[in-house]
């Protein structure tokens, strides 16, 4: 059996991020991620200033790796649309580009990564960690960062609902249509139980990223290239922008989707980051976000409190998401009504300055 005073559980924004703050702080920490290498997921792939601001400060200059910058949000439902200048300059970029540099970051900074290792189950009781090959690791602290993915023995309880939203993203590939047509902005298209995000990435292709109701999937057979038919039938800037892309791939999907939740419960020792602590809601383009500030809160509380700063963190980190999910859930809900977008679209047209207001309102904050 192997033991490590920090085991960090996923190599996504929150796990790397923690893995850069314990070692900015001069701890090393080993960090097993289940994939043997970065890839893109279902994820907006926007950076907000919040975001930049964290990855600043942790040596990463995302420009340099060929960030998108975005500086407009252009929202649409139906035939009407408003285009509002974001409070603060933002950013595209690929979770394969980003997640491949914050790893490679924090294993500059000493961390131990490991790659392809699959984690099966962890006890909270023993404080031992199982691999699926059967090995053991015994940690003072673990750092939970498995995204929306739960680990048995320590999953979230995030209820039933069979009505909890599914998320889905497509990749459309580069074209001189797409990138003049996307260029400098990030396009939110409102529609019947649901909303997709389009925003450019580094390598000139567009991140399509959208959430909807299971039932509109039902009401597509179950087949998501009808209902990507069915959503261009009836937004028809979405059909356009389909029309502009050189060819369509990378199709990634997950269900259930617990927008709005958080949690404050946890044990001494057990640090849950990301969409372990608490879930967003997508259009508020916050998410990555809350990957990283979580990550910075937890190691502050490790550091100075020890085992029994995961119950303080979970708390701080639960009540400072509280108001911000809160806004985010009426924001969705008003998103998602067929007859309502169209008119808030139309309010925040004479209003631009609510539509940023809102956006500030959604940030949990930098650390």
């Amino acid at each position: 059996m192997r033991r490590t005073d920090t085991l960090i559980i996923g190599g996504g924004p929150a796990g790397a991020m923690a893995a850069i703050a314990l070692a900015q702080a001069g701890q090393r920490a080993l960090l097993l991620e289940r994939t043997r290498q970065a890839h893109d997921v279902v994820c907006g792939g926007f950076l907000g200033w919040d975001t930049l601001a964290i990855l600043n400060h942790a040596g990463i200059d995302v420009a340099a790796l060929g960030a998108r910058p975005v500086t407009q949000l252009h929202l649409v439902a139906g035939q009407r649309s408003a285009l509002i200048d974001l409070p603060y300059p933002a950013a595209g970029l690929s979770r394969a580009a980003l997640d491949a540099t914050l790893l490679r970051r924090a294993a500059e900074l000493g961390t131990a990564v490991e790659h392809g290792i699959a984690v099966r189950h962890h006890d909270p009781e023993t404080h031992l960690t199982h691999l699926a090959d059967g090995a053991g690791i015994a940690a003072r602290a673990i750092f939970l960062a498995t995204g929306k993915h739960n680990l048995r023995g320590v999953a979230r309880d995030i209820g039933s609902g069979e009505e909890a939203p599914i998320g889905m993203r497509l990749r459309l590939g580069p074209s001189v249509p797409l990138s003049k047509a996307l260029a400098g902005r990030i396009e939110l298209i409102l529609f019947d139980r649901g909303y997709a995000g389009l925003i450019l990435q580094e390598d000139g292709a567009a991140n399509l990223a959208f959430t909807v109701s299971r039932s509109r999937l039902d009401e597509a057979g179950g087949n998501r290239d009808q209902l990507l038919d069915q959503l261009a039938a009836e937004a028809p800037i979405l059909a356009e922008r389909l029309g502009q892309a050189d060819g369509l791939s990378g199709w990634a999907s997950i269900a259930r989707v617990p927008y709005g939740w958080r949690t404050s419960e946890t044990r001494p020792g057990l640090f849950r980051l990301g969409d372990q602590a608490a879930v967003i809601a997508s259009l508020a383009g916050d998410g990555i976000a809350i990957a990283l500030t979580s990550a910075h809160m937890a190691v502050d509380h490790w550091r100075r409190h020890g085992a029994q700063g995961a119950l303080r963190f979970q708390t701080a980190f639960a009540k400072a998401a509280r108001r911000p999910l809160w806004i985010a859930e009426r924001l969705r809900s008003m998103a998602e009504s067929g007859g309502m977008a169209p008119i808030g679209v139309g309010a925040l047209t004479r209003f631009p300055a609510a539509a940023r207001a809102a956006a500030r309102a959604t940030r949990i904050g930098a650390y």
